[in-house]
């Protein structure tokens, strides 16, 4: 599929999308934002949020360390979630920034498609799968620790 279908795909979901040389871009606004996961706690997190059917659209990228970006709703809503997102090492990107959107790239995908996802999360129920995943990840250290 070319690169304009498959923005305008992405077009269809009501984003802000952008062709650029590099590929496929989703500009985040009041509608979207993202945020980005890595190592452990993207991993804890992927479970809690399957586990409690919170599950939205997720891309993962390849490479050395689990990285996976989830598409959020409600950013404008949940500064103090955001602030929490940042100091637990997530990545959030609002307000105009650029996130890399599949388009061929075998290094990304669509972990969860837009299609296939139930619903596109609020970007606190992700705060929360990052509370919980941290929790979850101090308790077992705890006990690898005994």
């Amino acid at each position: 599929m070319a690169s304009t279908q498959i923005a305008d795909d992405y077009r269809g979901h009501g984003w802000t999308v952008s062709v650029t040389a590099d590929g496929i871009e989703l500009i985040t606004d009041a509608r979207i934002a993202a945020v980005e996961l890595t190592g452990v706690q993207a991993a804890t997190v992927r479970r809690y949020l399957r586990a409690n059917n919170l599950s939205g659209p997720v891309i993962e990228i390849q490479g050395r360390e689990r990285r996976e970006i989830h598409l959020v709703v409600g950013a404008g809503k949940a500064l103090r979630a955001i602030e929490m997102l940042r100091e637990s090492g997530a990545t959030v990107y609002t307000d105009g920034a650029r996130v890399a959107l599949p388009a061929g790239d075998p290094a990304m995908g669509w972990g969860i498609a837009p299609g296939e996802a139930r619903w596109v999360p609020p970007l606190v129920a992700i705060s929360a799968a990052v509370t919980a995943a941290n929790r979850s990840n101090r308790s077992n250290l705890r006990k690898l620790a005994c």
